[in-house]
């Protein structure tokens, strides 16, 4: 691993790839400050900006957008009770207090050096575990991949935000929308409805852009923007030998939470930071100071969005399945420099994976460096009017979307999805199952076809190889637990109606 871990520094510490890292964390942070962009619509709306850069280039700028905007969100957070990002939601509770407390300094320091720490713990579990679990996937077979999809689906639904019947739903739907276009097998085509632009599939990009990007500008749009600004200096930025003691334990629990988090389908930063400030909030010596400005509420949910951030490329460097929207976008993004995300991509290329690795390092201690002496800038972008911003976001992004085929569908279609997800958010559909139902689709298709082949036909091929038989297992389970709620409750319901 050393070996590896020496030349992805040498492949990260290149001209090209060191200035896409500072781009990527630059650009993050910027994301995570101001309120209600999030790294998703980000990505979605820079993925045309990635198409003439080298693979590993490209998902180095990427990935230093995903954990910088983590970074990014607990700024705001900390100053104005405004999250920048979702995952930054947790930090408020006690950050703003603290602020309003007069240790606005302490507040920030902590909130980077959790950061800081479970990023490099992270990254180090990365390296370790991805060549592993690269050995392992290597031994699956067709029917193993289709079980492994399948088994992400239904996790990703059943954990993500909001009601699970909807996750569900919005997953169905973007499974189908995954398989628009012409049968490889056949060359017949499916659902184009006799569009001829529609027989290649739907564009990835067209899609993220309208469903993350355009649909975010609609919903800020709707929103009254209020932005009030802390009125108390900002004191020292450094932590005391006391707040060092009260911090250390915080920010190991969370680090370790949210890099166990962070590789579950449907994890991410926001569950881990949720899970992380409730289970310090629960065994905390100081439980009477958590809501009123307690340090450990700040450090705990940090460390653990950064580190689930990170450890999320586990599954997706590996597996090739994606942990979360964002880790959907990075396969889209691979995809379209024609890398197959997977457990040959390490030895297919191993630039890019130990490269982005090493990345992950430089790219944590650029955040440090960025964020606490820079933090006077950041609250003065906050003053930016967002109707100066978004008509250049619209701009860019129209002009984006037309450069990928040089085709004006391609913009319609970022419209139409554009109205679809802010009709989506309205009734309390996620849109996040329906992009990994759009990325996994194709392949769970197409590994469903093999296996069938391979097996004449016979479907207990699923039930007869033990990897895919327990992964199937483990899907049912996920049901159940699912389901034991709703029937728990109606049982409830009809005895005391009864």
């Amino acid at each position: 691993m050393l070996e590896n871990l020496i030349y992805g520094f040498t492949v990260a510490a290149t001209f090209q790839n060191l200035s896409a890292c500072f781009i990527g964390a630059l650009l993050g942070t910027a994301i995570g400050v101001l309120p209600g962009i999030g790294p998703v619509a980000t990505i979605s709306l820079l993925l045309p900006l990635t198409f003439g850069m080298p693979p590993t280039t490209a998902i180095i700028m990427l990935a230093g957008i995903y954990y910088g905007a983590q970074y990014g969100g607990s700024t705001t957070s900390i100053l104005m009770n405004l999250p920048g990002e979702v995952s930054s939601v947790i930090t408020t509770l006690d950050g703003y207090q603290m602020a309003k407390n007069g240790q606005a300094g302490p507040a920030l320091a902590v909130a980077a050096i959790g950061s800081f720490i479970a990023g490099c713990t992270a990254t180090i579990l990365v390296a370790a575990l991805g060549p592993m679990l690269t050995a392992v996937a290597l031994s699956f077979g067709p029917a193993d991949y289709f079980s492994l999809m399948l088994l992400g689906l239904i996790v990703s639904a059943v954990l993500s935000e909001g009601n699970v019947v909807k996750s569900i739903a919005m997953m169905v739907a973007g499974v189908g929308l995954g398989l628009v276009g012409t049968d490889v097998q056949t060359g017949q085509q499916r659902f184009t409805f006799d569009i001829p632009e529609l027989s290649d599939g739907i564009g990835f990009a067209p899609m993220a852009m309208g469903m993350f990007g355009i649909a975010e500008i609609i919903r800020n749009l709707e929103m009254p923007e209020v932005r009030a600004a802390l009125k108390t200096k900002i004191s020292r930025l450094w932590l005391t030998k006391e707040e060092w003691k009260r911090v250390a334990a915080p920010i190991a629990r969370g680090t370790t939470l949210g890099s166990i988090v962070g590789i579950l389908p449907g994890g991410g930063a926001a569950l881990s930071s949720m899970g992380a400030y409730t289970l310090e909030r629960r065994i905390s010596r100081n439980k009477h100071l958590f809501g009123k400005g307690a340090i450990e509420g700040v450090a705990a949910p940090e460390s653990a969005n950064n580190a689930a951030a990170q450890t999320s490329f586990i599954p997706l460097l590996t597996l090739g399945i994606p942990a979360n929207a964002v880790m959907a976008l990075m396969v889209g993004a691979l995809i379209i420099q024609g890398i197959q995300p997977g457990p040959r991509m390490i030895e297919a290329q191993p630039d890019l994976f130990w490269g982005l690795i090493a990345s992950m390092w430089i790219g944590n201690l650029m955040l440090v460096i960025i964020n606490l002496p820079m933090i006077g800038m950041w609250v003065r972008l906050l003053k930016v009017p967002y109707d100066l911003m978004y008509p250049a976001i619209l701009i860019f992004c129209a002009i984006g979307v037309y450069s990928l085929n040089n085709n004006s569908f391609d913009v319609y279609v970022t419209v139409v999805f554009g109205f679809l997800g802010y009709l989506f958010s309205k009734i309390g559909c996620p849109p996040a199952p329906m992009l990994i139902g759009f990325v996994l689709g194709p392949m769970m298709e197409e590994h469903l076809r093999r296996a069938m082949l391979l097996s004449r036909g016979n479907p207990m091929v699923f039930l007869e190889r033990p990897i895919s038989a327990t992964l199937l297992a483990l899907a049912v389970i996920a049901v159940v637990a699912m389901a034991l709620p709703s029937i728990r409750k109606s049982k409830d319901e009809a005895l005391a109606g009864g």
